[in-house]
């Protein structure tokens, strides 16, 4: 094991892990937003936006994220859209993750009792006041530790990106171990580069559902 290398390329590391922690911030939080977002039509019970919601679902869910980066990257210059590969990330990440969000959000809300629904209107709240205050802190409370898997999921789908050539940490494993061949040294520094954010990031989340299920 070269230490001298590790050190050498711990720069390296430590900037292709800003990019994958930028790149897991906007696809996570807009995953949260889509998921909520149906939540909410759920909740006021729009059938039409909920029946494009379930077809978008089923597709999400259905297909590659490699397949839909590919796409993104590659398939819509065809089209005239160029987007950069920072942007198709996010746009990839946030695809695949609201719906997983989606459904994680929808059974939070099937758990909330109907008596709930009826005690909120009964106190003289509007649609969206019931659901802000009485029901989805409810909803959130079950639908937390689903929320979490999806979290550290989205992070971990991040070195999917590689392939279209955005410098993440998998990325620049790949590229050093091209020129270098130091195979070992670079999935120690790779591994350890991914346990050092998924694990502390797991301990918050985890203390999260702690304190929202003693709410």
């Amino acid at each position: 094991m070269d230490i001298d290398f590790i050190i050498r390329f711990i720069p390296a590391f430590v900037k292709a892990a800003l990019l994958t922690l930028e790149l897991s911030f906007y696809g996570i939080f807009f995953s949260i937003l889509i998921g909520l977002f149906y939540a909410l039509m759920v909740f006021l019970n729009i059938h039409f936006v909920s029946k494009i919601y379930r077809v978008y679902i089923e597709f999400s869910r259905n297909t590659p994220l490699l397949i839909q980066l590919f796409f993104l990257y590659n398939g819509l210059v065809k089209l005239g859209i160029d987007l950069s590969a920072f942007t198709c990330g996010v746009i990839g990440l946030s695809f695949l993750g609201g719906s997983y969000m989606a459904e994680s959000f929808r059974a939070g809300l099937e758990s909330v009792k109907k008596q709930q629904y009826e005690a909120g209107a009964a106190l003289g709240l509007t649609p969206f006041q019931n659901f802000r205050f009485i029901i989805l802190p409810q909803a959130l409370a079950v639908a937390m530790p689903s929320i979490s898997a999806n979290i550290i999921f989205l992070f971990k789908e991040t070195s999917v990106v590689t392939i279209i050539a955005l410098p993440d940490l998998v990325h620049t494993m790949t590229s050093i171990q091209a020129i270098t061949s130091k195979t070992n040294e670079l999935l120690l520094m790779l591994f350890i580069s991914y346990l050092c954010i998924i694990l502390p990031l797991s301990l918050i989340l985890n203390r999260f559902e702690k304190r929202l299920a003693h709410v």
